[in-house]
């Protein structure tokens, strides 16, 4: 009887009511995830090339993908009784199996591993789903999801069971249906949107630890020093300084993390726009935090190798047109045009910087430095940008 009185049905959080905070549960969750992302991006240390770049990035986007999932459900559902806690549970063991098959190549028995335990994750997000179906208001939102998560989830159980080339084609259909399945939701999403605090916060939470992740790898790159000389103090300072201005730039200048209301269909779009730009974000930290670890470890062996160039510079450019994307969904209420005017500035500063840093032959600290000004200049942008709309929403207010 007291066991039963632990259980209860998830419930919708109320659309007014006390603010919400992120719990201890979350922030525990979290840190299993960045963990196996760790994990992921150890082998990209030891192979910088496109081919360890794909596959880091396929990796990545199963971790985030799976995340998502979880993240998404527990901003819309308010649900912590006995049986959530136990799922809960069981994906953070996955997501620590995922962590352990996460080492080798993608033709390996382990990432058919790693497949069947991103699989498990899904089937725990279908019976979350399923316990939610009992809201009425929610019947056909939990029931698109539970049909389209499922599907997926034995797609890639059956991948585990398969040989390369095949299995990369049953994963290309699986990750096709996880991703539409949302999309193809959006009406339903409209309806029981997601916290427009709290899942933002939880987005900004988990973009402010892969900037530690990405700082470890400077940190990594300190330690390999045994002369610590000028040109490598420099690349390392401007390494922890890039950081530092990404931070600056999503959370500052604009405004990234902020709510984020869909009550419209433009602002479903906008808010889809806004989440899935966060993965080519969070894909270029962890790669260029691996880069700026390389370079700091090779500053005194002359020009940057040109495959490390070329995909740091691939990188860097993704995080700056991510944070570009991000600020310019923010404003959707007043004044798009004109961020979309400062997007299309942004993205030719971050293209030029780039496709140099590909293209020439450089000393590590003077890439490091060309990446470092590219930023602040975008930085500095996005802040006048948003300072102008913040000023004309003043007047507005006053006038009326």
């Amino acid at each position: 009887m007291k066991v039963l009185q632990l259980i209860h049905s998830p419930r919708l959080w109320p659309a007014h009511g006390k603010e919400r905070r992120v719990t201890w549960m979350e922030l525990f969750f979290d840190l299993i995830f960045v963990a196996a992302v760790a994990q992921v991006g150890t082998p990209l240390e030891h192979g910088y090339t496109v081919a360890g770049l794909l596959r880091y990035a396929f990796l990545f986007v199963l971790i985030w993908w799976a995340w998502i999932g979880h993240t998404l459900f527990s901003t819309r559902f308010n649900a912590d009784d006995l049986v959530q806690r136990i799922l809960v549970l069981v994906q953070s063991f996955v997501a620590a199996v995922m962590a352990a098959n996460a080492k080798e190549g993608l033709d390996s028995r382990s990432s058919a591993g790693f497949g069947a335990a991103y699989a498990g994750i899904r089937v725990v997000l279908v019976l979350q789903y399923l316990r939610a179906r009992r809201i009425p208001e929610t019947r056909r939102l939990t029931t698109h999801y539970a049909i389209g998560f499922s599907l997926a989830a034995a797609l890639w159980v059956t991948s585990a069971f398969l040989d390369a080339p095949e299995r990369y084609w049953v994963w290309a259909i699986a990750l096709l249906v996880d991703v539409a399945t949302p999309w193809l939701a959006m009406n339903h999403s409209m309806k029981v949107p997601p916290d427009a605090a709290h899942y933002p916060e939880r987005v900004g939470l988990f973009t402010i630890i892969l900037l530690g992740e990405f700082v470890a790898g400077v940190m990594r790159g300190i330690e390999s020093q045994e002369d610590w000389t000028l040109s490598a103090a420099s690349t390392a300072f401007m390494g922890m300084g890039f950081a530092f201005t990404v931070f600056w730039w999503y959370f500052d200048a604009s405004n990234s993390s902020g709510e984020r209301h869909v009550k419209t269909r433009k602002q479903a779009w906008l808010f889809e726009v806004w989440s899935f730009a966060h993965l080519p974000l969070f894909v270029g930290l962890g790669v260029a935090g691996v880069g700026f670890h390389r370079m700091i470890t090779t500053a005194l062996k002359g020009p940057l190798a040109s495959p490390d160039a070329q995909i740091m510079s691939g990188a860097a450019f993704a995080v700056m047109i991510s944070l570009a994307v991000i600020a310019a969904t923010a404003q959707e209420a007043h004044g798009l045009r004109k961020a979309l005017r400062t997007l299309r500035s942004q993205a030719a500063l971050a293209a030029v910087v780039s496709l140099t840093a590909a293209c020439i032959p450089l000393q590590p600290a003077i890439l490091a430095a060309g990446f470092l000004s590219a930023c602040i200049a975008q930085t500095t942008l996005a802040r006048r940008q948003k300072l102008k709309l913040e000023t004309r929403s003043e007047v507005i207010e006053v006038g009326s």
